[in-house]
């Protein structure tokens, strides 16, 4: 299967559907070879509906899974090799009739992976995998995501979406499971972006419309020779929102090219800017208001004019060498500049009338560094050992501002001025040892350093809140695979991850002041884990148990019109389990589903409110479904032409950590229908699509704003909306 440069997918030749989703791999150094082979098992279960095309039989080599890559875990790593849960989402599953608006589109299709779409592009969506993330009140907590091996989560843990267009990437890979070991602070799971590569010289534009007033459009173009390639890409996206107040307009582009000095060593360079001029956040609804118009905004964020003005831009170089000798070294160097204009819904200190808010403006710059070696072993008794060793390093400074602020507008009264820094230090090894032809372990440790420093610019309070927090902590792994047969593989791994609050977090503390909330510290997590991957002639399954106790987790404990104050829980408990599973009866079919089972919940957590201590042991972790399943079907009645099936269900969730708000399951179910056809002639490739989402126009809540204030925390989804668009492609012979 051929993918073409930015984006269109055509095919010569289409294999299997199972081969399609990851059990067909042509071995390629990503280094010289215009597609990173990355295809794996799991994205057989994972990848779901739009991750098939077949039309013809399979005309290339079918390997063995060992030889199946993948690079999330530090790697490259045999996916038999890896005693870690980890899913690819390929390139079709992105592209294939996807309006590439958010990560909903394709990690729905990951068993343990929640997200929440809160049809907000102020808040962006929520993020969860296996429970980690969940707390977020805007952006992503609690996960790792890089892009093209850059970080796009800062030194605190915080990370953002906001250089990253899903039109133009090439595929996911998804690590579950607590994993500092490998990439540090708030790895509770990482995402591995990648984006599509230039494959040849080439152009193409991409445009779509739907409901809500909603389009985008995305040209890109690229060149190839032997000695490199380089690639430009710019889009914008203009929505009225679905809901009341929830209007945005995004533009995104990059500029990368790659320079292969030689067969071993390439350098990279990357630069990324977005402009957000505007993203309307409507906030939460009560049950009352949802049931009246789950399309209204909140009066107070109304009246406040809650907004988001944002500026972002990223540069980054990268070193690759691969010695003959079989060690390989990376470097990367990035830095980053985020310009920050966001009225809140947050009423200021002492009075105030109801158009009054508060005007957050942050002026950020974050800088960093990776540097990673793998280096071959003697080996005991001739069998293979491997030892990686590196460093990470990020640096970030905010200069932050409170003002009051009318209708959304700031006015001259300053409430908070502030500097803040933030550095991260994070030292690495892990050892690689194939015992034998069925035995791979693996261990690891690390220690990271997160140093806090806040120096106060404001003290026309009469206070200094000035001051300083260092938060470290070791993170160690163990883990095993077993492959009893080749199509068999059983693994088993133990880790531990810990989690410091964000800058955001840390600086708002429980009486709504800035300074550094000393009562808040970082979260420490072991989890145990134990899986199998199989796969035999049309089916593939894989399945995973896994259990984590977190000691104090940090939760939200309350929210007030858009601002969250955390705490430290005493303990929480999450257990699970994940199953996924793929059949194709024939050519051009392919059955699928993805089921999660999670029980989150409370070991001891005892909040004060005042004179009063609330008992909430046992209650259940707010945001996160017990139940979710996905069912996929992906059909091809003539050559071409795609149509895709996917229907999500999900299970009541709390949206209070009392367990008082209980928000309803999705009944019956919520169906999507998706079609695609793809026909080339010459060197024009065109790709009409078409998409009819919640088919049934079934009413659903798809996000929660935790333990909103007021009772204020149902974030309603759409009932029945459309999508058309078009993706024209050039590209030289």
């Amino acid at each position: 299967m051929q993918v073409c440069s930015w984006g269109s997918v055509k095919s010569k030749a289409r294999p299997h559907p199972l081969q399609a989703t990851g059990l067909r791999l042509a071995r390629q150094n990503p280094q010289t070879s215009p597609m990173r082979t990355c295809l794996t098992l799991l994205a057989t279960m994972t990848t779901v509906v739009s991750g098939q095309n077949p039309s013809r039989p399979d005309t290339t080599q079918t390997v063995r899974l060992a030889e199946i890559a993948v690079s999330v875990a530090r790697g490259p790593d045999s996916l038999g090799a890896i005693a870690h849960a980890v899913s690819l989402i390929s390139t079709r599953t992105l592209r294939v009739a996807q309006p590439g608006l958010g990560l909903d589109e394709a990690l729905t299709t990951v068993p343990g992976v929640h997200v929440a779409n809160r049809w907000n592009q102020s808040l962006d969506q929520r993020l969860s995998i296996r429970g980690f993330g969940s707390r977020a009140n805007f952006g992503v907590r609690g996960v790792k995501i890089l892009l093209d091996g850059i970080p796009q989560t800062l030194p605190d843990g915080q990370s953002q979406l906001t250089n990253v267009d899903f039109a133009t990437l090439q595929q996911i890979e998804v690590l579950r499971g607590t994993s500092s070991a490998l990439h540090g602070n708030a790895s509770g799971g990482v995402l591995l972006l990648t984006s599509a590569p230039i494959t040849r010289t080439g152009a193409g534009i991409r445009t779509e419309v739907g409901s809500f007033g909603t389009t985008k459009w995305l040209v890109r173009g690229g060149s190839r020779s032997e000695r490199g390639w380089a690639g430009v890409t710019f889009s914008r996206l203009r929505t009225d929102g679905f809901r009341e107040h929830s209007a945005a307009d995004l533009r995104q582009g990059t500029l990368s090219g790659t320079y292969l000095h030689s067969a071993t060593t390439s350098i990279s360079a990357r630069f990324a800017f977005a402009d957000n001029p505007k993203a309307e956040n409507p906030g939460a609804l009560t049950f009352d208001q949802a049931a009246v118009n789950p399309a209204a905004a909140s009066p107070n964020n109304l009246a406040r004019g809650a907004d988001k003005d944002v500026s972002q831009q990223q540069v980054s170089i990268a070193l690759r060498h691969r010695d003959p000798a079989g060690w390989t070294l990376t470097a990367s160097l990035f830095g980053l500049w985020r310009d920050l204009k966001n009225p809140l819904a947050t009423p200021p200190p002492g009075p105030f009338s109801q158009t009054a808010g508060t005007f957050n403006a942050i002026d950020r710059v974050a800088t960093g560094g990776r540097v990673e070696a793998m280096v071959p072993l003697g080996s005991p008794a001739g069998r293979p050992l491997g030892l990686i060793v590196g460093l990470d390093v990020q640096r970030m400074r905010d200069d932050r501002e409170n003002r009051r602020s009318e209708s959304g507008v700031p006015t001259s009264e300053v409430l908070a001025r502030q500097r803040e820094v933030i550095s991260e230090m994070g030292p690495f090894a892990q050892v690689r040892w194939v015992v034998g032809p069925k035995v791979n372990l693996r261990a690891g440790v690390r220690f990271d350093r997160i140093a806090f420093d806040v120096e106060d610019r404001f003290l026309g309070d009469g206070e200094d809140h000035s001051g300083s927090r260092v938060m470290s902590e070791p993170s160690g792994s163990i883990g095993a695979t077993f492959q009893p047969a080749g199509d068999l593989t059983l693994y088993g791994t133990i880790a531990t991850s810990f989690e410091t609050p964000t800058s955001t977090e840390l600086v708002t503390t429980a009486t709504g002041g800035v300074g550094l909330n000393a009562a808040l510290g970082p979260q420490r997590a072991t989890g145990l884990e134990l899986g199998t991957r199989w796969r035999s002639g049309i089916m593939a399954a894989e399945g995973a148990v896994f259990t984590n106790r977190i000691r104090r987790a940090i939760v939200q404990a309350r929210e007030q019109d858009g601002r969250a104050f955390f705490a430290n829980a005493g303990s929480l408990h999450n257990t699970g389990f994940e199953a996924a599973v793929a059949l194709s009866p024939n050519p051009t079919t392919v059955i699928t589903g993805a089921y999660t089972w999670s029980q989150a919940r409370f070991g001891e957590y005892r909040p004060r409110d005042g004179t009063s201590v609330d008992t909430l042991d046992g209650k259940h972790l707010a945001g996160i479904p017990t139940h979710f399943l996905r069912l996929g079907l992906s059909l091809q009645p003539m050559s071409g032409l795609d149509v895709l099936v996917d229907h999500l269900m999900s299970s009541a969730l709390f949206a209070d950590d009392r367990n008082t708000l209980e928000v309803p399951g999705w009944d019956a179910g919520v169906t999507n229908l998706r079609m695609q056809w793809s026909g080339t002639r010459g060197r024009i490739t065109l790709s009409p699509f078409v998409a009819l989402m919640n088919v049934f126009d079934r009413s659903h809540i798809g996000s929660v704003t935790i333990n909103g204030f007021g009772g204020r925390v149902l974030e309603p989804s759409p009932g029945r909306y459309a999508y058309l668009g078009i993706d024209l492609d050039w590209g030289a012979r």
